[in-house]
């Protein structure tokens, strides 16, 4: 993803984001339609960062909560939060205005955050797929294969391949030698869009499809044994059923936000791609609201929570009571009705 910039939209024609030659045209709205866009952008913005720095603060506050894949939603909820405290707010300026107005470097920058957390998120989901695939088929061993270090190493990975693989393309000439044909046919200067070649394009239709199919066949899996165990639940002791019921709802509700997730991202990950192929046709008003689409994503994993999570509810009762500053709170089993 080569941030450059392209033509916006063309509403009002004899608006422009610069008074230079080549200067991309920009779409005016009323005064009263920018506060509406930004005041609903700011919503959203609140909701994300607010939502995961809760789920942040609960898995480090609360020691029962220290669990290898509790760790992988905390750096989850940290890659979410983080794109909406660096990447939004300049998104909204942009997607509002109709133009980027904080030159060519924060365009770079802008771009390699919002790629790396976006990335980093669809890696944390597949690593917390295994995560309950292990637990489901596998729950005498689970214990001693899925340790708090191997959930490190997967928080490793999850954030150092993304960095590495969005550091190469967005600040190595490969993919800028390859646009050539197209910086020649848009010469647009004011927005910071996300400008892809047939390369990129297809790069990152596997990049994001390979990980899906490995969590949809995983969950598929996991719904088949988890089905027998419902079945067999009455021949195990109650401790056994207990826990069995515990990580199959556990495993049920990080499905649900793998399947929101795969619905907030279709849209905007098939553009990419086709678009590819026809020359960058998407026009800037629909490129935006597939994105944003895509961005809502991050608002929805700790309204998932809320619903699900009997644990996560306590929690957020005690972190918005007094009783948060209590040293006996941090050793509290959110887990006991």
């Amino acid at each position: 993803m080569r941030a450059v910039f392209i033509q916006g939209a063309e509403e009002h024609p004899v608006a422009f984001c610069y008074q230079v030659n080549g200067s991309c045209p920009r779409t005016v709205h009323t005064l009263g339609i920018q506060l509406v866009i930004y005041l609903a952008c700011a919503a959203g913005m609140l909701i994300i960062v607010l939502g995961n720095l809760f789920v942040a603060f609960a898995v480090s506050y609360f020691k029962v909560l220290h669990t290898p894949t509790n760790f992988l939603l905390l750096s989850l909820a940290l890659a979410d939060m983080s794109l909406g405290l660096l990447v939004l707010p300049l998104s909204t300026i942009r997607s509002v205005e109709s133009c980027w107005f904080f030159g060519d470097f924060l365009c770079h920058l802008h771009t390699y955050l919002d790629t790396l957390f976006c990335l980093t998120s669809i890696f944390h989901l597949c690593f917390i797929s295994i995560d309950r695939h292990c637990a489901i088929y596998d729950p005498l061993l689970y214990p001693s294969k899925f340790t708090v270090r191997v959930a490190l190493r997967y928080i490793l990975a999850g954030w150092g391949v993304p960095a590495a693989y969005t550091s190469f393309f967005l600040y190595t000439d490969v993919v800028e030698t390859r646009l050539s044909q197209w910086l020649e046919e848009m010469p647009c200067v004011g927005s910071c869009q996300l400008l892809l070649n047939k390369f990129w394009g297809w790069l990152n239709f596997p990049l994001f499809f390979v990980p899906c199919l490995i969590m949809i066949s995983l969950y598929v899996k996991i719904f088949v044994v988890a089905t027998r165990q419902a079945q067999q639940i009455t021949t195990l002791s109650k401790s056994l059923a207990g826990a069995a019921k515990h990580e199959r709802k556990a495993a049920k509700t990080l499905g649900i936000a793998v399947g929101i997730y795969l619905l907030c991202w279709l849209p905007f990950t098939i553009d990419t791609m086709v678009d590819s192929l026809l020359h960058f046709i998407t026009p800037p008003l629909v490129f935006d609201t597939f994105i944003w689409f895509a961005y809502f994503n991050s608002a929805c994993n700790p309204i998932i929570y809320v619903f699900s999570y009997r644990w996560f509810r306590k929690a957020l009762k005690l972190m918005l009571s007094q009783k948060v500053f209590s040293l006996q709170t941090r050793t509290v089993d959110l887990y006991q009705e």
